[in-house]
């Protein structure tokens, strides 16, 4: 059964659902969800998820929203099956699990304000506050720090084997090298970079990332056409 995955192509919640289901062998297919727009606070998409955010996932009668939620389902129905992204011991798994803790709570809500701030407010007309995302970078260079001093010792963040803890993090990471402007926090970092580049490397991100290139491609305005 095809999963249905309600959300945007650039949002980066959809993201995290989407490489993962990708890792996993799984087949999709994107809903779009308008963003811009605010369809995620409309009423028929309220009644898939009351508090309007994406992604909401359907397979059958079956529904799921809060992405890292659905990459759990998704990693332990599909354990046998693609990559194995929860570790196979209790203790790999609490690994992954408190990683996964870790990227929501010191990580992810740093980069989701700056996301708010330098991309968010000006298109809304409203002004950028850069003093609070130099806040943030500054508090992300300590997360990165620890990060740092942890990947010198394992490959990946639950162990030497790439979980969840490691996917979830590409869509904020992604903003962070590329339109964030902060992509020396982790290239001057060596075991940061090198753990950046290889999960950014794999086949199921640079899917996604086509993904978003191609739904960009077809929302953007073509060129006007010339009166005969």
């Amino acid at each position: 059964m095809v999963v249905k995955v309600h959300g945007s192509a650039m949002a980066a919640c959809p993201q995290r659902v989407m490489v993962c289901l990708i890792e996993l062998g799984v087949d999709f297919e994107l809903i779009h969800v308008d963003l811009d727009s605010l369809e995620q606070k409309k009423p028929d998409f309220l009644l898939l998820q009351p508090f309007g955010h994406v992604p909401v996932i359907e397979e059958g009668d079956f529904r799921l929203f809060e992405s890292r939620a659905i990459i759990r389902y998704y990693a332990a129905k599909y354990v046998d099956k693609g990559t194995k992204l929860t570790g196979t011991t209790l203790e790999e798994k609490a690994l992954v699990d408190q990683w996964l803790e870790v990227e929501s709570n010191n990580f992810n809500d740093l980069v989701y304000n700056m996301v708010l701030q330098l991309l968010v407010f000006p298109k809304m007309g409203h002004k950028s506050d850069m003093t609070l995302v130099q806040k943030c970078a500054d508090e992300l260079e300590k997360v990165f720090d620890i990060y740092e001093q942890r990947l010198s010792k394992s490959k990946y963040l639950a162990g030497d084997f790439f979980s969840l803890a490691d996917l979830s993090h590409l869509p904020s990471l992604r903003f962070v090298m590329n339109e964030g402007g902060f992509a020396h926090l982790v290239t001057k970092r060596k075991c940061l970079q090198d753990w950046y580049l290889d999960i950014s490397s794999r086949p199921s991100w640079n899917k996604v990332l086509d993904l978003m290139i191609m739904k960009k491609s077809e929302m953007s305005p073509g060129p006007a056409k010339e009166e005969a």
